[in-house]
């Protein structure tokens, strides 16, 4: 994929970031790499942790979620924790168990609807297929199991809408999706399916496809042409394939547009794009010697899968694996003392970063009058008196306060009494951990869809925003005085 330079860097490590994530899988393979080149340490959940102050870490939870954090050099087992939590997953289209369909003279590949997508808006795209896979690997008389990432970069599938002459209601009455029945992709025709396998039967096939034959060409779950692309993309053989999580991914690139460049173009900005900043905003806040000399919390980043369906797994927000960091961190500076981990939840703060509705030129009646984002207006602070949101006035005017000190834009936003409001992970790792929590994203139109937007200038907002926070909060929450 080309990268983007021609423009702020920030925004052109967000595209390149963006375009080399199809995936939650890749997001993270991105982020560990970012990590280690920044001099962050990879640490495993499995071993015990040897950590120092000054020093940097991070661990990945089934490689979809990952969590960084920096220990100040003055810190001591009882501080706190300066958070910024974010999701590495979108809504998309995954794989079954079982992809293997046959219709009509077509075969397709059965997917299942994953989070709450504009389905409408993957019809009529060019689409390919990421994710990772289970691989057997023999060597010797050794059997090892490894998992391996994989995007097929060339479009292999799509899913096409219906002529305007067989069904006019879409121009009268909407397009309306039936999940089941619609969003099933086309892969190939059964016909040329059946000529490639007669010809990898005769032998008559180029120097590539006889390296990538395969025994399984009746494999029941899945369709062999699938499986050869895939093994290909591998560097494996078909066979050797035991298992995979695969998400439908479309192939158009993330880029800069608008005729001011001042937009960005592309699938997952939610939450990609807040994953990103803040992931940045970590790295160039401990990049320094001296940067963390009079720290005395620690700065945390915890990229969660799953929140797009509610966060309950065991590497997303609804698990323990916050809860489960703090403690082991807190424990491993003093093990006497078991009531400081409770002091240091009480002294942390959580900024739940996720992305915000900005304001639609053809649909203000949607927007509270007086909680309307804009593009280019800087983080979205969100409120929410039923909890849907965590922030309150304390939190709230810390996040504030910080953007006040920097010179930064901030906005509010409330839903309208009588329209639903979504949520985050803010609210259940608040109540889940007892942590203080602000809920806050950058504002984008085209939410849901497989292509969204955003500002450009609001990626700077964002990434200079959660870098003030870590470089500030410990100094700004010493002079905040409540429950005392």
């Amino acid at each position: 994929m080309a990268k983007v330079e021609q423009c702020d860097s920030v925004v052109a490590d967000l595209v390149n970031f963006l375009n080399a994530s199809p995936t939650a899988f890749h997001a993270v393979d991105e982020a560990k790499q970012l990590l280690k080149v920044a001099g962050f340490e990879h640490i495993s959940e499995r071993d015990d942790w040897k950590i120092e102050c000054g020093k940097k870490y991070f661990f990945t939870r089934n490689y979809s979620t990952i969590v960084a954090f920096a220990v100040g050099r003055k810190y001591v087992s009882g501080n706190g924790f300066h958070i910024i939590g974010a999701h590495t997953d979108s809504p998309c289209l995954k794989l079954k168990p079982v992809s293997k369909v046959t219709k009509g003279g077509y075969l397709e590949v059965g997917v299942q609807t994953y989070g709450g997508g504009l389905w409408h808006t993957w019809f009529d795209r060019d689409l390919t297929v990421a994710g990772r896979l289970i691989i057997k690997s023999k060597k010797d008389d050794s059997v090892t199991y490894l998992h391996k990432l994989v995007r097929i970069k060339e479009p292999v599938l799509r899913i096409p809408t219906l002529a305007i002459h067989l069904d006019r209601s879409p121009n009268t009455d909407g397009f309306k999706v039936h999940t089941h029945n619609h969003l099933v992709p086309l892969l190939a025709t059964a016909i040329k399916a059946e000529l490639e396998k007669v010809a990898a039967d005769n032998g008559s096939v180029n120097e590539l496809k006889k390296s990538i034959a395969t025994k399984n060409l009746d494999n029941k779950r899945h369709h062999p042409i699938l499986l050869k692309l895939l093994a290909a993309e591998a560097g494996c053989e078909p066979d050797e394939i035991c298992d995979f999580e695969l998400q439908l991914c479309d192939t158009q690139p993330s880029t800069v547009g608008g005729a001011l460049r001042e937009f960005i173009f592309s699938g997952r900005l939610d939450n990609l794009c807040s994953s990103f900043c803040s992931l940045k905003a970590l790295i160039d806040s401990t990049s320094s010697q001296s940067s963390l000399d009079n720290e005395v919390g620690i700065r945390m980043l915890a990229l969660f899968d799953h929140e797009e369906v509610g966060s309950n797994s065991a590497q997303g927000a609804g698990s323990p694996i916050m809860f489960d960091a703090l403690s082991r961190i807190t424990k491993t500076f003093s093990s006497s003392d078991f009531k400081l981990l409770e002091k240091a939840i009480q002294r942390s703060f959580l900024v739940s970063a996720d992305m915000a509705h900005a304001l639609h030129p053809n649909y203000m009646d949607k927007h509270e009058e007086n909680h309307q984002p804009k593009l280019h207006g800087g983080l979205v602070i969100k409120n929410n008196a039923n909890q849907r949101y965590a922030t309150n006035a304390v939190t709230s005017f810390i996040f504030r306060e910080i953007a006040e000190r920097h010179n930064l834009p901030v906005q509010d936003f409330v839903v309208r009494n009588d329209m639903p409001c979504g949520s985050t992970i803010g609210p259940i790792l608040a109540s889940g951990v007892g942590i203080r929590t602000v809920d806050v994203g950058a504002p984008q139109l085209s939410m849901h869809s497989i292509r969204e937007m955003c500002a450009t200038d609001d990626v700077r907002h964002s990434y200079e925003h959660f870098k003030a926070f870590y470089e500030d909060f410990s100094l700004l929450d010493a002079k905040v005085k409540v429950d005392l």
